[in-house]
């Protein structure tokens, strides 16, 4: 295995079911989505890039916090899945779909969003490091507008996966040019929140009396 798991890999996946991780109907997931939104320091983003959609339940989320998103995916299987929720969800204007890995070059788009959810560890610790110090140097450029970063991965070990999600936390914990600015943790998932512009709080930024 040189950068991580084969598009092949995902493409099983599908094969065997149209939603793997059963992502639109477990709890853990819904909830999981729910603090990662929650999370988030802006009420609302122009523009969202979210790799690795899957069936599209966060990216058909995130159109209510975003003008548009931008979400990309291996296995055209997902794709189809994903258009098909957003058509019903009568999103589908708000979103772009496109068959892309996340260590591929970015969009040329100056997001100001990105949402690594539950795909980080699928690469390499070379792959993912060369990724995001290229991708996230460019989303930290004076020419951008500020950009939120959040990561969410699962915790407990998968024996197929490259690395694990406390790992890939980890290493986008330590890309040049993220600030933390919160995040969450329990035993099943870790969701890091993270800023280009400074590591000043919510209500910092907000001018919330008493906050610094």
């Amino acid at each position: 295995m040189t950068s991580g798991l084969p598009a092949s890999y995902f493409d099983a996946l599908y094969d065997a079911s149209p939603d793997p991780w059963e992502l639109a109907s477990r709890w853990y997931e819904r909830r999981k989505y729910a603090i990662t939104l929650a999370l988030l320091p802006e009420p609302r983003y122009r523009h969202a890039f979210e790799p690795g959609c899957s069936v599209g339940v966060l990216t058909e989320l995130l159109t209510e916090r975003c003008d548009h998103v931008t979400a990309v995916d291996v296995a055209d299987a997902a794709l189809a899945e994903a258009d098909a929720r957003l058509r019903r969800a009568g999103r589908r204007d708000a979103v772009t779909l496109s068959r892309q890995s996340m260590e591929a070059t970015w969009p040329a788009v100056a997001f100001d969003l990105v949402v690594i959810s539950e795909i980080g560890y699928y690469f390499d610790a070379e792959t993912l490091r060369a990724t995001l110090d290229r991708e996230v140097s460019l989303l930290c450029s004076k020419s951008r507008p500020p950009a939120t970063v959040i990561c969410a991965h699962w915790r407990h070990p998968v024996a197929d996966y490259p690395l694990s999600g406390d790992d890939v936390t980890e290493i986008i914990g330590a890309t040049t040019g993220l600030h933390r600015i919160g995040g969450y943790l329990d035993d099943d998932v870790v969701i890091e929140v993270f800023d280009t512009r400074s590591r000043r709080s919510v209500a910092g930024r907000t001018g919330v009396p008493g906050a610094r």
